[in-house]
């Protein structure tokens, strides 16, 4: 049996935790409530208890290779502080990784959520093979990672990749960073319910308006749902997502140049919706894009159903594909695990 780690996804609603082989096998994956109510050190605690459990009874037919810790937030890498914490309250300027790491007796490293989630589909998902890539992760905002040589690119002191605080609308919505017209704001989740409430507003969106009226949980999905029945003011919505983002990626292509561009989280399940807009946006905005372009990169990028190799048989010489991710909300499992293992 092959040596194994442990990867942890802390979100604020989940906490899932996995233990991994080294070759990339999923042995066993346990999911528990994050529940904050009852504060830090009751997750804590309920953590490197899982951990301890996964480890134990892995350990009799291979070596622990140590945790992997994937949390939404800004991180300190030099000293394993938690310097803002998304959806976590009370994790603030924490040390984090030294009470865990004392608790487990073990190597630990802690590394922002999305940054594994890249880390993820670059080993074992949509860009296995490929060792230069980044991923954008579409959610409630947008995450990012940027990785090269197989190792995640930190940047400077760990804050590389932030790519949803990218301005994409000089003078635009108001961002609760501080800044205003970040890319999340006009190609998230959040950003598709605010346009919508907007549009329903104006009184020029009478589908959404009954939608939102009537469905207490009305966001993101719903939206879609009528897009793809051919509501235009759903469609004009998604567009404006597709362009922002499209808006986003070019400035993401002219800088950093690399093989491909992975979209994953909640909000890329509405790819049909938001592609085309993109993809067209794209080829406008960025130079190297242009020429480096796949012929068809709308259908270069639905190969999900086939799977990794599918994408990376496929690409013919110097292009840059940019296309959905496969390993959904395992890919930060699978990320951390490894990232428990590659982090010097």
């Amino acid at each position: 049996m092959p040596d194994f780690s442990i990867g942890v996804d802390l979100g604020g609603t989940n906490l899932r935790i996995a233990a991994v082989s080294a070759p990339g096998e999923m042995l066993e994956k346990v999911t528990l409530g994050t529940k904050l109510a009852l504060g830090r050190d009751h997750i804590i605690d309920e953590m490197c208890s899982a951990i301890q459990r996964l480890s134990g009874k892995y350990k009799a037919t291979g070596a622990f290779l140590g945790a992997g810790i994937g949390v939404p937030g800004l991180i300190d890498l030099q000293t394993g502080m938690m310097r803002k914490a998304v959806n976590l309250p009370g994790w603030e300027n924490y040390p984090a990784r030294a009470e865990i790491e004392r608790r487990l007796s073990a190597r630990v490293v802690l590394e922002n959520d999305a940054r594994v989630a890249a880390l993820g589909e670059q080993w074992l998902g949509v860009a296995r093979g490929v060792p230069n890539m980044a991923m954008l992760t579409l959610g409630t905002g947008i995450g990012g990672g940027i990785v090269l040589g197989e190792k995640i690119w930190h940047g400077m002191n760990g804050m590389a990749g932030e790519f949803g605080h990218v301005t994409v609308e000089p003078e635009g919505s108001p961002c609760a960073c501080g800044n205003r017209g970040c890319s999340e704001r006009y190609a998230s989740a959040s950003a598709l319910l605010r346009m919508a409430r907007e549009a329903v507003a104006s009184g020029q969106a009478p589908s959404l308006a009954g939608a939102a009226s009537a469905d207490a949980e009305f966001g993101a999905k719903s939206i879609y749902s009528l897009a793809i029945q051919g509501d235009e003011a759903a469609r004009r919505i998604f567009r404006t997502f597709g362009r922002y983002l499209g808006i986003l990626l070019a400035d993401l292509v002219n800088v950093l140049n690399l093989e491909m561009y992975v979209i994953g989280g909640g909000a890329s399940s509405a790819w049909d919706a938001f592609a085309p807009t993109m993809f067209e946006e794209l080829r406008q905005r960025s130079i190297v894009y242009a020429a480096t372009a796949p012929t068809d990169p709308l259908r270069d990028s639905s190969r999900k159903e086939e799977g990794a190799s599918a994408q990376t048989a496929s690409r013919s010489g110097q292009e840059t594909v940019i296309t959905r991710a496969v390993l959904g909300s395992d890919a930060g499992l699978y990320g951390a695990a490894r990232v428990a293992v590659t982090a010097v």
